[in-house]
């Protein structure tokens, strides 16, 4: 059975492209645009990891994260974040909240399937 990916993403495009590539790796891909109603998706999918957008309509990423981690049930689940802001705080906040990995937009097809498989594997 394929491993499944959660992608919480509200720019089209990104949400595009991230599900074909994923696709084509092996993966079951599922979208979410939705700040405010993520936690509600992540908790009814139950994802073997999450790919989460920093800036989100409702709630950002951060705060999601933050709730993730907080959560016994979801505590462990691997998160990458996604950002079009690369700045180092950024980053220090992402590591801080519990993030798997970070990574910036525009990113390499191959680096987004390399992270996911090193972080659920294939």
């Amino acid at each position: 059975m394929a491993k499944r990916v959660l992608l919480i993403e509200d720019e089209p495009n990104i949400i595009e492209a991230l599900s074909f590539i994923l696709s084509r790796a092996g993966y079951t891909v599922h979208t979410h645009e939705d700040g405010t109603t993520a936690m509600d998706k992540i908790r009814n999918q139950r994802p073997d990891m999450i790919l989460l957008d920093v800036m989100l309509p409702g709630r950002s990423g951060f705060d999601i994260l933050r709730d993730l981690r907080a959560d016994p049930s979801t505590s462990d689940l691997p998160v990458m974040m996604l950002t079009a802001r690369g700045q180092a705080k950024d980053r220090a906040l992402a590591e801080a909240l519990g993030a798997d990995q970070f990574m910036t937009k525009p990113f390499a097809n191959d680096e987004v399937c390399a992270q996911v498989r090193a972080m659920i594997g294939a």
